[in-house]
């Protein structure tokens, strides 16, 4: 096992691999992190470092973390996070009937191998590199590894394209899984009803009276950005948030010391919007932003991005899901000349709400061969569903004039 020891591999490359971020250069991390033209706040040093410092992603809840680290000559060339997982809970892309065939057959599915942030389903780059060869060489180790510890598969989620050209050169299966964005198009709306104005009639009214019945039952939002959210607001947040999670009969995947940690460390990538009635709050929704990725000189992301992460409520109001998750942030994001908004995993409601369609994908190595082999097959079908899904998408498309792919 490569455990805290450098490898030397050929051409002077040395790969390390460590047990906690806290063992992990986080300037050196973050610094190769933003010259990826996928980068987003998510794989940042300190979030990765606070989901385990919380105690969120540790071994003790089924992530067992391996940070590793592609050196030559003392400069870090490529890096990324491999988690040993023992359920698949938290990831968005759905394996149960994998594990479930494994189990059929006497095989042990955990432990698997997983590249990828936990409990955030937002694409980016997964694998951070100076260059693509330095990419593919950390693909290969990862690749290596996994054989090495004989788990049972390898496998990225929401991966960047470059990272999954390296994962398929490593001869990784590609999987597509559909979610919805809004793009502020060039060269940008004026204002939420120049926006409406591009709908068709039925969705334009739709919104319209979605917002109303929100308005007339009193409801009013405020909104503050990084430093503005102050103690009391994040937790108010954070009530919300776990209310919202324990209605549904489950936990939340993340505790109030992880965002205690949020607030500390990267207070700029966060924008909270929250529902008062009668000077009471009573919902909040939380977005995160890419701040700290586009306004770093030199960086090669240059869209400004928004993503929809969290919410939650106290009190039950018609139509105020959709005003704090979308209609809000999405008249905040014309208002700030951000670019795209995305609105996360699954959910086909936020297409009538103009968000629309667009593939994700995730890779996949499993190292039984007769499964692998199968998952293929599986995989090449599913495609075809995909097309078909996004086809039939496509015919609803809220738009005057089609933009779906």
């Amino acid at each position: 096992m490569i455990n805290k020891k450098s490898t030397k591999t050929a051409n002077d490359y040395v790969i390390r691999v460590l047990d906690s971020p806290a063992e992990v250069d986080a300037h050196a991390w973050n610094a190769l992190l933003l010259g990826q033209p996928q980068a987003t706040p998510f794989m940042r040093h300190e979030y990765l470092h606070a989901l385990h410092a919380s105690g969120c992603a540790t071994p003790e809840t089924g992530w067992t973390p391996k940070f590793f680290l592609l050196e030559r000559q003392g400069e870090l060339r490529a890096a990324c996070v491999l988690y040993l997982k023992t359920h698949s809970h938290g990831e968005y892309v759905f394996d149960s009937a994998w594990a479930k065939a494994y189990a059929q057959h006497g095989l042990a599915y955990y432990p698997k191998a997983l590249c990828a942030v936990p409990f955030t389903p937002v694409p980016g780059t997964r694998l951070l590199a100076k260059t693509q060869a330095d990419r593919e060489r950390l693909a290969t180790a990862l690749l290596d590894f996994c054989q090495r510890q004989q788990l049972s598969g390898l496998h990225s989620l929401f991966a960047s394209d470059d990272d999954l050209a390296a994962f398929e050169t490593s001869g990784l299966l590609l999987r597509h899984t559909v979610q919805f964005h809004w793009q502020n198009t060039p060269p940008g709306y004026t204002d939420f009803d120049a926006f409406l104005a591009q709908l068709t009639a039925d969705k334009r009214k739709k919104i319209r009276q979605e917002r109303r019945k929100v308005a007339d039952a009193g409801v009013s939002f405020r909104v503050s950005e990084g430093r503005q959210i102050s103690p009391a607001d994040w937790e108010f947040f954070y009530q919300c948030y776990e209310r919202t999670y324990l209605e549904h009969g489950n936990a939340p995947y993340l505790n109030r010391d992880f965002f205690a940690r949020m607030a500390s460390t990267m207070a700029e990538d966060w924008l909270l919007f929250v529902a008062e009635r009668d000077g009471q709050a009573i919902a909040a929704s939380l977005i995160a932003l890419n701040t700290s990725c586009a306004q770093v000189k030199h960086t090669a992301v240059t869209e400004r991005v928004a993503y929809g992460r969290y919410w939650g409520a106290l009190e039950r109001v018609d139509c105020l899901h959709f005003e704090a998750c979308y209609y809000q942030p999405l008249a905040w994001c014309i208002a700030n000349g951000y670019q795209r908004f995305e609105g996360g995993a699954q959910g086909e409601h936020k297409l009538a709400r103009a968000l629309l369609p667009v593939t994700t994908t995730s890779a996949h190595w499993l190292a039984q061969p007769q499964f692998l082999a199968a998952i293929d097959r599986y995989l090449s079908a599913e495609r075809a569903g995909i097309q078909n899904y996004l086809g039939a998408l496509h015919q609803h498309s809220p738009f005057k004039t089609a933009m779906l792919d």
